[in-house]
Formats: structure tokens, C-alpha cells, sequence
């Protein structure tokens, strides 16, 4: 029995269980499944990031051929990031649907979709037939659907998630366009035919290709302009849903655009330009976006588009360094893009899950409602400024890593390269430092209004810490977070196999050991400065043992009698920076009109709405619903009219092909009247 057979029959004799057994084991379960899955696919995922691919043929039939499974560096770094993010998924997933008991029905089919979902992304990772290709991918986008409707009671819910099926479908439609493409001049449905057949083309042709592909997989990347579905799916998705899907499944968009990379023969300059470009403004673009959120996380889904951004800027580094010729240049571009793929799914997974916790505590995710948490929920609230430092780059945590990567790369880049490349370099360095520049104020925002000060609203319930079983997985995850600050050149060596495949031909030994010695000065200089604030507040606490402590509320800034209303909120904290970006925003304002010397009670509310998705989607809607609705008397609910439509129907099949060949017949008289 061959490894993918295993996991398909492991996981359909875990469905079938879970219709059998009572709502507190369905979680049980899905983490059973998950992990035993897991182990057999990193199985063959850790050989190959030491140079032992896995290459083994099926046959699917005589539609399909031979079905090729292969396991390579790349795809074995992208299925241990993936498996790591699915097992902290499920383990807090089952404590957090444990909300959701009386749901037995409902809970079979989530747990169940699950499951699905991890094979089929195990399936995109492992299978290199562009028809197999296309079902697992399509088995991937149902099963994700009916994650995120989960709640599908209500109305937005319903909306996000049919808006998601449909750009996974449109996806899906880009992704058969290119297959067929391919499959038109080589005959076959193996991805080699990607690389036999642009061989022997133009480059462009090839980069026509290479859109085609880049496009689908942008889509489900979440790159501007194709990000409209992300922002609305991963909010209204259960919190660990959310995690998987901003820590793997829109990963998946980025490994189709590496493994495209690998395949397609073309002008690595123009492709890497192009990618440079639109990354930048993802990432700015997103983080823009982020910084004006009102809900927690919508604002981790905006920011979530950022970094696929900062992922697109090492991809597009790595192929201008191919096309330069640099090995340093391609080798910190990719390095660095894979490195905060893995970081990126760990800080964001640990964001969502907190922000699940938080929901459950208190019922809301309006950012505006929330308030000093920190002394309610002190491990929950640690976990996320852990998260939040993460994300801004900070030493010495993760994301530091590989932001330090793609740095190096562009600066070496701008000191060795051309006028022209320069060109597209710098703006590279100024939107990374833009991105990290505002993903600090955003999460500054994000950590100060929700966890600091006091509460702004009367919230409903008693809030109190979460239980263990939620925290384990977010503590796994800040210890894996923190673990990559301190031991950066295990991870840049892990993840040079994978690089190497881009490089064959370049000797990459000099390039990790250089970059982790580097990194590790680094790593440990900020970790000296930690000890030294904490040996600090040692002292301090000795010194002050003996002292009386008086217990006393939050300092008001010499008000007497405070309102918690009297401090900022998420809003007026970020006012300075919306009023300067306004030009690029939709902000619908609502307020109360002031009447009278003493004004009664105000009520005021911004609501920011994508001026893209406005430009790209909801206009060209409207005029198509427009246009569609000149065809309203169509229906007009008289069954008389529908029997007519029916006989026209049929007269016109009938008489179409007599048409046809009466036209024929004419061409054919025509041609012996003129012999």
C-alpha cells in the first residue's frame, strides 16, 4: 500500500467513526486523524529536505495516465510547515468548538472537513498530475467552504463564504486554462510538460504562462489585486479555522508560484520585476488597510495580505538574483520567502487563536469594546504581544529572520546590480520598511486598545483566563516563535535544500554559514538586552520586597472621576495616520449632528471600506446586475409564458442542425457549380 492510498483510507474510516461517536470525541477524533496523517506524510517530507526525494508513479486510468508522486525539498519544507499549523489547529479547534456541543450534526461535518482538507493539501504537495492536480485542489476549496460557513446561520457568514467559493472557482478556471494550455502541445498531464514545453517556446509565451498560473494562484495567495475574499472569509471563520487558513492554506498559493517557478523556462528578470512590484504593493496595501480595522480580525486578515506581500518580495528577489546570475541575491530572496512562510504560519496561527479566546470571553471582536484585558487575561494577553512583536520584525523573535534575509538581498542587490534593476530594488527596501513601519502602529494599536487601560464597554460575562488545553497549542507555537529568533541557522539550513533547487548549479555552502553567524550576533545581542530588563526588574523587586504596595486603578491623567470613554480609542489612535492616507480610503462616516451650547449625548462610527474591491468588483457588478435586469419580463410568473419558452427551446434544437446543414448543402452546390 503506497502512502497516499494510507492517508485516503485513514481518513475516510475516520469520517465514517466520527458519525458514530458523541460530540466530545469528534474533536478526539480529528486530532487522532490529523497526527497520524501528519507523521506519514513527514515521513516522507524530512528525507527529502536532506536529499532523498520521493518519486513513485500511480495509474489513474486511461482519462488520467500515470499520476506521478513526488516529494521534493519544496514540497517536504511546505508539508512539515503545514502539518505543524493543522496538529495546533485542531488541538485548540477542539477545545474552542466545545462551545458548539449541542451541534452534533454540524460538528460531524466540520471535524470531517477537516480532516479532508488536510489530505488535500497533503494531495497538492505530493501529486504532479495537472487532472489529479485539479481534483485534490478542487476537494481543498469544497472542504475550506464548509469550514468557514461553519456558523452559517448567519447571514455574513453565508456571504463570505459563497464569495470564496466563487474566486476559488475563478482560481480554479485560471488554473485549467494553463493545464489545458500545456497539455494542448505536449499531450501529457505530467508538470514536466510544463518544462519540455517552454523549452522550446519564446519567453514570451512563457511569461504569458506564467500569468496564466501566477493569477490563479495569486487569487488563493490573497496578492492585491486578487485579495477581495480573505478579509471577509478568515473573520467570520471559528478562530482555528482562521489560523489554518492564513498559516497554510493561502500558503498553498505561494508554493504553486514556487513550483511554477521551478518549472517554467523563461526570462527570470521580467518574471522577478513583475512579482517585485505587485508584492510591494500587497504589502503596503495591506498593512494600510489593517491599521484603519475595527474588528481584531479583520485586522489579522488585512495583515495577513501584507505578509503574503513581504513572501512575494523574497520570490521576486530570488528571480532577479536567477536572472542576474548572483547566487547571494537568489539565495536570500528565496531563503528568506520560505523562512517567513513557516513564520509567518506560526505568529499568525498564535494571533487567531488568541483573538478566538478573546471572542469567547467576551463575546465581541469589536476592537472599540474592548479594554484591559491584560489584568483579566495575563497569559492570553502575553501570548499575543509575543505574536504581535513577531509580526513587526522585532529580534529576537522569528520574523526578524527572515525579514533580515530579504533585507541583505536587497541591499546586495542595490550595491552589485544594474541601473535598471536598482530601479526596482530601492522602492523594494522603501516598501519593506514602510510595511514594517506600519505594522508596528497597527499591532501597537491592536495590543494597547484590547488588552491595556480599562474596559470601554460593559461586556456581558464574567471574563476570566482560558483553560490550559487552549493555551497549550498557543504556548507550542511561542516556543517554536522564539526557538527560530535564537537558533536562526538551523532553520536557514533547513531551508537550504529546498533553495537549492532553484540553484543547482551554484555551490550554496558559503551562503547559509555566512547568513547565520550574522543572524545569531543578532539573535543574541537582543536576547542579552531581555536579560538585562529582566535582571533589572529583579532588583528592583528585591529592593522593593519590604515596601507597601497599594492597590489603586489605572493612573487618569489627573481626572478625578474618569470615564473609561475618555480614552483612546482604536479610531482617534490611529486618527493622525487616516487623515493622511484619506486620498487612498473609503471611509463612510456616521455622526450625530451637534445642536445647541450643550450638545446631548454623540454617537460617531467610521466604517472603511477596499477602495479596490470597490473599483474591481462591486462596479463591474452592478453594471452587469444592470444589465441582467433588462431581462426581468422574462420571469414574469406566468407558467404560459414558461410552456413557450420551453416549445421555442425545442424548435430551435431541432431546426439548428437542419440549419446547419442546409447551409452545407448550399456550399457544397456552390463548389461544383463552379468546377
Amino acid at each position: 500500500m503506497n502512502v497516499i492510498s494510507a492517508i485516503i483510507i485513514i481518513t475516510i474510516f475516520s469520517t465514517l467513526l466520527l458519525t458514530m461517536v458523541n460530540e466530545g470525541w469528534k474533536g478526539n477524533v480529528a486530532l487522532i486523524t490529523v497526527l497520524v496523517n501528519g507523521v506519514i506524510s513527514s515521513s516522507l517530507a524530512v528525507p527529502a529536505l536532506q536529499g532523498v526525494f520521493f518519486d513513485q508513479v500511480l495509474y489513474g486510468g486511461n482519462v488520467i495516465g500515470q499520476i506521478p508522486i513526488r516529494v521534493d525539498a519544496l514540497s517536504g519544507w511546505f508539508i512539515l510547515v503545514m502539518n505543524f499549523t493543522v496538529v495546533t489547529g485542531v488541538l485548540y479547534g477542539r477545545q474552542y468548538m466545545k462551545h458548539y456541543e449541542n451541534q452534533s450534526a454540524n460538528l460531524t461535518l466540520h471535524f470531517a472537513s477537516y480532516m479532508i482538507n488536510h489530505v488535500a493539501m497533503i494531495g497538492i504537495y505530493c501529486i504532479q498530475n495537472s487532472f489529479a492536480f485539479l481534483c485534490v485542489w478542487e476537494l481543498m476549496a469544497i472542504s475550506a467552504f464548509l469550514l468557514i460557513i461553519f456558523e452559517h446561520h448567519k447571514i455574513e457568514t453565508l456571504k463570505a463564504g459563497i464569495n470564496y467559493l466563487i474566486q476559488s472557482h475563478i482560481c480554479i478556471m485560471f488554473l485549467t486554462f494553463g493545464f489545458i494550455w500545456v497539455n494542448s502541445f505536449t499531450g501529457s498531464f505530467d508538470f514536466n510538460a510544463i518544462t519540455a514545453y517552454t523549452s522550446s517556446v519564446s519567453p514570451a509565451v512563457s511569461f504569458t504562462l506564467f500569468l496564466c498560473f501566477f493569477i490563479a494562484f495569486a487569487i488563493k495567495a490573497g496578492f492585491v489585486p486578487f485579495h477581495t475574499w480573505l478579509p471577509y472569509a478568515h473573520p467570520v471563520a471559528p478562530a482555528h479555522v482562521s489560523g489554518m487558513m492564513s498559516g497554510v492554506i493561502i500558503k498553498l498559493g505561494i508554493y504553486g508560484i514556487l513550483r511554477v517557478l521551478l518549472l517554467i523556462k523563461g526570462d527570470f528578470m521580467t518574471m522577478g520585476y513583475f512579482i517585485l512590484v505587485i508584492s510591494v504593493i500587497t504589502g503596503v496595501y495591506g498593512v494600510m488597510l489593517a491599521i484603519i480595522q475595527h474588528n481584531l480580525k479583520k485586522l489579522l486578515a488585512y495583515h495577513s495580505i501584507e505578509n503574503i506581500g513581504i513572501i512575494g518580495i523574497g520570490i521576486g528577489l530570488g528571480c532577479v538574483g536567477l536572472g542576474l546570475n548572483n547566487p547571494f541575491l537568489a539565495f536570500a530572496g528565496f531563503a528568506g520567502a520560505m523562512l517567513h512562510t513557516l513564520n509567518h504560519s506560526l505568529f499568525k496561527s498564535l494571533l487567531f487563536y488568541v483573538a478566538g479566546t478573546v471572542y469567547q470571553a467576551t463575546h465581541t471582536l469589536d476592537i472599540e469594546k474592548l479594554g484591559g484585558l491584560i489584568k483579566k487575561m495575563p497569559q492570553t494577553s502575553t501570548l499575543f504581544l509575543v505574536g504581535a512583536l513577531a509580526i513587526c520584525g522585532l529580534p529576537p523573535f522569528n520574523g526578524f529572520i527572515s525579514e533580515f534575509l530579504i533585507y541583505s538581498g536587497l541591499f546586495k542587490g542595490i550595491s552589485t546590480g544594474s541601473f535598471f534593476s536598482t530601479s526596482f530594488l530601492v522602492p523594494s527596501v522603501f516598501g519593506l520598511a514602510i510595511i514594517g513601519g506600519m505594522a508596528m502602529l497597527c499591532f501597537t494599536k491592536a495590543f494597547g486598545i484590547v488588552f491595556l487601560g480599562k474596559e470601554r464597554h460593559l461586556l456581558p460575562t464574567l471574563i476570566r483566563e482560558a483553560e490550559f488545553q487552549k493555551l497549550f497549542p498557543k504556548y507550542l507555537i511561542g516556543a517554536m516563535i522564539i526557538i527560530i529568533g535564537l537558533l536562526p541557522q538551523v532553520f536557514v539550513k533547513l531551508v537550504t535544500m529546498p533553495v537549492s533547487l532553484f540553484l543547482n548549479e551554484y555551490n550554496l555552502s558559503d551562503q547559509p554559514i555566512e547568513f547565520s553567524r550574522i543572524l545569531q550576533w543578532v539573535s543574541m545581542a537582543a536576547v542579552l538586552f531581555i536579560l538585562l530588563c529582566l535582571v533589572m526588574l529583579l532588583i528592583k523587586k528585591v529592593v522593593t520586597k519590604s515596601a507597601e504596595i497599594d492597590v489603586a486603578p489605572t493612573w487618569a491623567c489627573g481626572y478625578a472621576l474618569p470615564s473609561p470613554r475618555q480614552q483612546f480609542t482604536a479610531n482617534s489612535f490611529v486618527r493622525p495616520f487616516r487623515k493622511l492616507i484619506l486620498p487612498l480610503l473609503m471611509m463612510n462616516k456616521k455622526e450625530g449632528e451637534i445642536k445647541g451650547v450643550f450638545p446631548g449625548v454623540m454617537h460617531s462610527e467610521t466604517h472603511p471600506y477596499d477602495k479596490l474591491e470597490a473599483t474591481l468588483i462591486d462596479l463591474p457588478l452592478m453594471h452587469l446586475r444592470g444589465f441582467i435586469g433588462r431581462f426581468k419580463f422574462l420571469q414574469n410568473g406566468n407558467p404560459q409564458f414558461y410552456i413557450l419558452y420551453g416549445v421555442v427551446f425545442i424548435f430551435f434544437i431541432i431546426a439548428l442542425p437542419l440549419f446547419v446543414n442546409a447551409i452545407v448543402y448550399v456550399i457544397e452546390l456552390i463548389k461544383e457549380i463552379g468546377k
